[in-house]
């Protein structure tokens, strides 16, 4: 039977044909969102107040003018994929490379897409297939360790440009969210603490954001030794880091260290909790799925309701609340 012998309608083998190539091309626009992040453009189109010609981007990346024609068709797969608008040969930023541009480290995205592309990365998914093979390693960490000899925190300690991105893509993670955090509903979850310690805080950003809008609330953070050092004078969703295990082992240790729920304590995460809340929207929940993928890299997992339930009562918690208010993320308030 050839592959169109089949109870398919021939619009249906070619939809089938469509979304295939769609999936199997879907990698070329995450390496041409790199690129443009690597040339600056994005902050090139900001710059000139928001929108450029291809000949204004050619100049002020200095990229050579033989080039101009392969521009363009990185160009036009950015604008296609929505990374950038255009509009009679002029290219706008869209509200997602908005998050690319800026003069202050913590509003802007760029360490996240060297981290998220970056070759230590993608080596490691060379090796999925091999992984789920190999029944020898039983680490968390291992499809990391098949890649590249070490554990992935270990490679950071060693590597000092994908330590930098990791902590940079945190502290504008970070202080992205809690300002919308803050915002819609800071009142409701902060209001009425007197400490607060964000365990795996990195440099502080949100600490620093919540200590700014409640000076009240003594603010803390918790994170390993060589994060820390990194810290500025001047990271909120670490349980997906983990496995099961040990998101159980390091509640537990936070609820040792918090008041019961009648004198205000609780556990506040920001994590994504993948499907809820969600309708119709298939990208929502597409992105989930796929920031969990990249979190197998690194022995870490992003989870369903039930799947943190379950760790919740293991833990010693007795009951949760989920507020699906920030986009990818939510805010998870456990209680004792």
């Amino acid at each position: 039977m050839s592959c169109t012998e089949q109870e398919l309608s021939t619009q249906d083998m070619l939809q089938g044909h469509i979304d295939l190539h769609h999936h199997l091309y879907g990698y070329h626009k995450s390496m041409a969102l790199l690129c443009a992040t690597d040339l600056g453009i994005p902050g090139a189109i900001h710059r000139r107040g928001g929108a450029a010609t291809i000949s204004d981007i050619v100049a002020d990346t200095m990229i050579p003018p033989a080039k101009l024609p392969h521009l363009r068709r990185l160009m036009r797969v950015l604008s296609v994929s929505g990374i950038f608008a255009v509009e009679e040969d002029v290219y706008k930023l869209t509200p997602a490379s908005r998050l690319l541009v800026g003069d202050k480290a913590s509003c802007n995205f760029s360490p996240l897409v060297h981290l998220v592309v970056s070759p230590a990365m993608l080596t490691t998914f060379s090796s999925l297939s091999p992984w789920f093979r190999d029944g020898r390693n039983a680490s968390p960490t291992a499809l990391f360790e098949m890649a590249h000899g070490m554990p992935p925190w270990e490679m950071m300690k060693r590597d000092d440009t994908m330590n930098s991105a990791l902590n940079d893509a945190c502290v504008a993670d970070s202080s992205f969210l809690m300002e919308i955090a803050l915002r819609e509903r800071g009142d409701v979850v902060f209001r009425g603490l007197r400490s607060l310690v964000d365990v795996g805080g990195g440099h502080g950003g949100a600490a620093m954001a919540i200590a700014k809008a409640f000076p009240d609330i003594k603010c803390s953070v918790l994170d390993l030794p060589h994060v820390i050092s990194q810290a500025p004078d001047d990271g909120t969703h670490v349980l997906h880091c983990w496995d099961a295990d040990d998101c159980v082992k390091i509640l537990g240790q936070c609820k040792k260290a918090i008041p019961a729920r009648g004198d205000g304590g609780k556990v506040i995460l920001i994590n994504p909790v993948i499907g809820y809340g969600v309708k119709q929207d298939s990208t929502l929940k597409e992105t989930q799925v796929l920031a969990d993928m990249n979190m197998i890299a690194i022995g870490g997992a992003e989870r369903e309701e039930h799947e943190f339930k379950k760790i919740f009562l293991d833990a010693g918690f007795s009951d949760y609340r989920i507020m699906p208010v920030l986009g990818l993320m939510s805010i998870i308030e456990v209680y004792p």
